[in-house]
This record gives structure tokens, C-alpha cells and sequence, in this order.
């Protein structure tokens, strides 16, 4: 696919794909991963963070209030609309698309009524009931549509594929088709392979190997987050998230190489200047 003919349907905002974007992280959760409780503890501090990003180079945030990450438990839908919406409500008035990081419909549904979102990007490919019809309501709202084997809590206990990409790019395939079914342009949908999510290291690199493939054969852009997760940890021998950083810029690299569109970071200005200088050096995007 040509991503100079590329652009995101994202709410407010059509976001030009021509050439990658950056995606910043912002969590509100005590137990995120990486930086599980740094920025959940006061909005002032969050949002301090949230401009620290854009100031650093982020094209757009993403906001989430649960915890994705492997064996994870739920929260209460009120637990997490209560992490999200202070901050939601403040950066609506800021001139940045804003996503909203979130697999339950009525989480979806309480932002985008309130106006305070712009993408929905859903670990569960709007998998949960109504939320296919929720976006086909809201007509200009940008979605990412992930693929996930399992759940949070049982997703890396043993995953099992044939064909990692075959059947990523497949499971991703049938969720636009619904998307579209129900009336979605497809110019407002991005996707996600989900890496790390009910994949082990070498489904991982297989999927990265793969994606040029993927994506060249694709309608829709792609987003991806590798950004300090377990693999870069496997890969590098760093076992604190914290400190992958520069793994996760490298696999950015590979990802945006391969055609990738947007990418998913904990830290924009590393990934931003990674970029900078490639495109300087004459390095082909």
C-alpha cells in the first residue's frame, strides 16, 4: 500500500500517514507494566506528562485507565472511568488527538458522548457486545482494531499458532470486514498485530519478519507498540522495563522499515530523534 495517499479519519482531526506518527503513552494505572502507578497518582502530574510528550515530538496520546498487561486482572468499569475521565476531559480542549485506550463499550461509549475522544484504540477489536454499533454511530471517530490470543490474565500462558502471521493478519481481516459491515469507512480504522499480546519471543519475530507483507497487502494503515515489553527485554537481557529503551527504539525502527505508520511509545524524544536522524541520513521509510 502507498502510505503518501494515507489519512486517518481521527474525530477532530485527519491525521496525515505520509509519513509515521508517533503515538505517546500516557497510563492512569497503578499496575501498568512499565510505569504502572508514576503518573496515576495526581492529574496535575499526568497531564505535566501528557505535554512533556508532545513537547518531546508526540503526534497524538493515548490514554488508558486498565492494564493490559500479562496476567492482569479487571477493574470495575466506575474504577476505570474514574482513571480516565479528568484527564480525557482536560486534553479534549487541547489541540492534540486523543486516544482512548479501552475494551469495554460503555467505557467507549461515556467518553465519546462527552466528546472527549477521538480514537478508540481497543486491545479486543471493538469485540466486546455493541461496541462495533457504538462506533457506527459516531461517524468520524478513529479506531485501532488489535489482535490478542486470550485474555490479559491467561494470554501468555501458552500460545499456540500454525501461522503467527497468517493468522494475526486473518483474525485482523475479519474485524474490518465486520467494521465495514456495519458501516465504518474504512478510513478510520488503523491496525494493530498486538505483539506481546498471547505471542512469545518467537512468535514476535516472526511477526516482525512478516509485517512488511502484511501491511503491503493491507487497505487500512497500521499501528504497532513494542515500546519496553518483555520481548526487547528477552532480546537485550534487560529486565527492567525502564531501561529498554533502547531496544524498544530499535524495533521501532524495524516496524517503521517495514511500513508501519504509527508508533506506539513510552519514550517519544528517543524515538523521535531515531527518526529524525534516519531521514537526514537518506534511510528509505
Amino acid at each position: 500500500m502507498n502510505s503518501k495517499k494515507l489519512v486517518w479519519q481521527a474525530g477532530r482531526f485527519r491525521i496525515d500517514l505520509s509519513e509515521p506518527k508517533i503515538m505517546g503513552i500516557v497510563n492512569v494505572t497503578p499496575d501498568s507494566f512499565s510505569d504502572g502507578g508514576t503518573y496515576s497518582l495526581s492529574v496535575n502530574r499526568t497531564l505535566a506528562h501528557a505535554e512533556q510528550l508532545l513537547k518531546e515530538g508526540a503526534d497524538m496520546l493515548d490514554i488508558g485507565g486498565e492494564s493490559t498487561r500479562p496476567g492482569a486482572q479487571a477493574v470495575s468499569l466506575e474504577e476505570e472511568w474514574a482513571r480516565v475521565s479528568p484527564i480525557l476531559e482536560e486534553l479534549s480542549r487541547w489541540q492534540v488527538p486523543v486516544s482512548l485506550d479501552t475494551r469495554r463499550r460503555k467505557v467507549m461509549e461515556q467518553a465519546l458522548s462527552a466528546g472527549w475522544a477521538d480514537i478508540i484504540n481497543d486491545v479486543q477489536a471493538l469485540e466486546d457486545e455493541g461496541a462495533v454499533e457504538l462506533l457506527a454511530e459516531h461517524t468520524d471517530i478513529g479506531i485501532c482494531l488489535m489482535h490478542m490470543q486470550g485474555l490479559p490474565q491467561n494470554m501468555q500462558d501458552n500460545p499456540q499458532y500454525a501461522d503467527v502471521a497468517g493468522q494475526v493478519d486473518a483474525y485482523l481481516k475479519q474485524r474490518l470486514a465486520v467494521c465495514k459491515a456495519a458501516g465504518i469507512d474504512r478510513q478510520r480504522i488503523v491496525l494493530d498485530p498486538g505483539f506481546g499480546f498471547g505471542k512469545n519471543l518467537a512468535h514476535n519475530i516472526s511477526l516482525m519478519q512478516h509485517l512488511a507483507g502484511l501491511i503491503e497487502n493491507s487497505e487500512v494503515p497500521w499501528l504497532i507498540g513494542v515500546s519496553r515489553k518483555r520481548m526487547i527485554g528477552e532480546l537485550t537481557g534487560e529486565n527492567e522495563a525502564a531501561r529498554r529503551v533502547h531496544g524498544s527504539v530499535a524495533a521501532a525502527l524495524a516496524a517503521v522499515a517495514r511500513g508501519v505508520h504509527i508508533i506506539r511509545v513510552h519514550d517519544v524524544k528517543p524515538t523521535a530523534d531515531a527518526l529524525k536522524v534516519w531521514r537526514s541520513l537518506g534511510v528509505s521509510l
